[in-house]
């Protein structure tokens, strides 16, 4: 009983600090750093979901910017084409989980390798690539949304209240619904972990063979955990779509997919705060490089992905959560880091 109560303080406290946050940060930071604060929790919601699939489901999985680019082009031609925000909203969530299901399931009960599963999907996002940077022509249009191939669609309209098309989301209201849906996304996945479900999850990441002697479908869980963060991806993708008014075929370029794995690293996998740490660290370092001449920014984020994987492969949390527990903090620190271990 006092493990549980652990657990449930530890994601009480953690949703508590989250809300605090929420509502401190617009009132200390200035607005063109909420302009940066708002792409920064953006792109934490896309690292949860290769947290999850990464650090919990054992999927490597190269090509994650796949269903955040899918999504972000969901959204933007339903909402040009629809007028109101309510349906590709929800478009932006069911379409990349579906094409995430899909591509799964060939890839997942053909039982292919984790180096090769990799290598696929980040085909697949190079090639979604290609496919949209060649659709510049006045032909590609769907409805009434013109494609733009490199040039992308721009003037993306807003969100909306559901049902009311006129009333559009101020760009203070995008950072506290992209907030509040970190938040959700978090909770939910501690929620999920904790059940059944992430449970098994967990142990076939750890011993798949095991699992699948004692009656499990390995390829059915790691299919849903991947359609999962497929999903959380695509509502990501829908958020930066907002955030920018702008999408365009670079959301699926080998850079956006490097960013995704260097944040989770970083971060350390196996956690649900370490990508969201390792998220905000490396775009906060990634943009105080860009504001100088002196040292080249591609240079310097190689240099700290070396640097962790050689000197702290964990990542920062798993790290500093072990140094907190020798330190007699366990107590304290197990329920807000919560690793999720089989023995």
């Amino acid at each position: 009983m006092t493990a549980n109560w652990q657990g449930n303080g530890g994601l009480v406290a953690a949703t508590v600090l989250g809300l605090v946050l929420l509502l401190a940060l617009p009132q200390i930071v200035d607005p063109v750093m909420m302009i940066e604060l708002t792409s920064y929790v953006i792109m934490a919601i896309l690292a949860l979901s290769l947290g999850l699939i990464w650090g919990y489901g054992g999927i490597l999985c190269f090509g994650q910017s796949a269903f955040f680019g899918i999504g972000a082009y969901a959204y933007a031609i339903a909402v040009i084409n629809f007028g109101d925000s309510t349906i590709p909203l929800l478009l932006s969530i069911v379409v990349p989980g579906l094409f995430a299901a899909l591509l799964g399931y060939f890839l997942f009960y053909a039982r292919i390798t984790d180096v090769y599963f990799g290598v696929i999907t980040l085909t697949v996002t190079l090639i979604l690539y290609k496919v949209m940077g060649a659709t510049s022509g006045s032909q590609y249009v769907i409805g009434a949304a013109p494609l733009g191939g490199y040039n992308g669609i721009p003037a993306v309209p807003p969100l909306n209240l559901p049902g009311r098309p006129d009333v559009a989301l101020s760009f203070d209201g995008l950072f506290y619904l992209s907030g509040l849906t970190l938040l959700a996304v978090y909770v939910g996945l501690r929620l999920m972990l904790k059940s059944r479900f992430g449970q098994v999850v967990v142990a076939i990441r750890e011993n798949e063979r095991r699992a699948e002697l004692l009656g499990y479908d390995a390829r059915f869980y790691k299919l849903a955990t991947f359609a999962i963060g497929g999903a959380i991806a695509g509502l990501a993708g829908c958020l930066f779509a907002n955030w920018g008014m702008f999408i365009s075929p670079d959301v699926f370029g080998l850079a956006q997919s490097a960013q995704v794995i260097i944040w989770v690293i970083v971060g350390g996998t196996g956690t649900l705060l370490g990508p969201i740490v390792g998220c905000f660290a490396i775009q906060w370092i990634a943009t105080k490089l860009g504001a100088q001449q002196l040292l080249n920014a591609n240079l310097v984020l190689g240099t700290i992905l070396i640097g962790f994987v050689l000197l702290v492969p964990k990542g920062v949390v798993p790290t500093v959560s072990d140094a907190l527990r020798r330190l007699k903090f366990r107590p304290y620190v197990a329920p807000l880091v919560e690793q999720r271990r089989v023995p």
